[in-house]
């Protein structure tokens, strides 16, 4: 069955773009962005049945688990991960306690820490390695998780939260997800959303999206042949593949292919060939 197609990002004035100007301050915001989560927030009607305690929320099975990448947490996933300090401490206790508020911190993240680049030195924009807000982001929906609500329901909360949010919130939710999977498997219902959010990812136009699909949950649950092509996307975003987790463990003979096809047209119309594209290209595709 084909997933429904989220509705296009919100990138006309979006305050969270990496690198992009900040949308005023919480003082101009008397309170919470609206949602549509918020206007249900607190009602059984939000989640269909009851929601399960922390003792019974989940139970992950135990066959065909799936595997973590190897490669180290991104610099985004660290911080995500990191205790949280601030207005991220209040944030993520608040969302523990009740997940129903994860839209409303969501929205405000951006506000109330900051859209500074995690390595500024080498990636200014934040777009490779991600923001301090992504990070903040990411770490209220691993607090979602930690709740105790029902996979399913997460799953759905987070589809909501993706599909209607701006590419910064988007990214938040990718970014979440990688925390998860770095933190250990995970139920197959996110598994199966966060394929179908990362999938509308890669069909975007948005750089600092796309390189947030290709993270630790792309490593461990793309399938290969989408995986490939958001490699060789990013090559002609010109966004350093330094984004892509477990590049090493998943490249393989086809992306070399893919990459040295590509080397040879950029050659052969006397353009450059970027060093990244030469990093997935085998050592026959790598003349100057």
């Amino acid at each position: 069955m084909t997933p429904t197609t989220p509705s296009p990002a919100r990138t006309d004035h979006d305050p969270d773009a990496p690198g992009g100007p900040a949308a005023g301050t919480a003082a101009a915001m008397p309170g919470p962005r609206p949602t549509q989560a918020t206007a249900r927030a607190g009602t059984a009607a939000a989640m269909p049945g009851p929601r399960p305690t922390q003792a019974t929320a989940r139970v992950i099975p135990a066959a065909d688990p799936p595997q973590p990448p190897t490669a180290a947490a991104p610099p985004v996933v660290t911080a995500a991960l990191a205790p949280p300090a601030g207005w991220a401490a209040e944030a993520v206790a608040a969302v523990r306690r009740d997940p129903s508020t994860l839209a409303t911190h969501l929205a405000w993240a951006a506000r109330r820490t900051s859209r500074e680049a995690l390595r500024p030195a080498t990636d200014p924009g934040g777009t490779v390695h991600g923001t301090v807000a992504d990070a903040a982001r990411a770490a209220l929906v691993v607090a979602a998780f930690d709740s105790g609500l029902d996979p399913a329901a997460l799953a759905g909360e987070l589809r909501d939260r993706y599909r209607e949010g701006d590419s910064g919130e988007r990214r938040g939710v990718l970014r979440g997800l990688d925390a998860l999977t770095v933190r250990g498997p995970l139920p197959p219902e996110l598994v199966a959303a966060g394929r179908e959010l990362a999938a509308d990812a890669l069909r975007t136009n948005d750089p600092s999206l796309v390189a947030a699909a290709t993270g630790p949950f792309a490593a461990a649950h793309l399938d290969q042949h989408t995986w490939r092509h958001a490699v060789v996307k990013l090559v002609f975003q010109q966004v350093s593949l330094d984004a892509v987790a477990g590049l090493t463990e998943r490249a393989d003979a086809e992306l070399a292919r893919m990459a040295g096809d590509l080397a040879a047209e950029r050659r052969a119309a006397g353009r450059t060939v970027p060093d990244d594209l030469a990093r997935i290209a085998g050592p026959r595709n790598q003349e100057s």
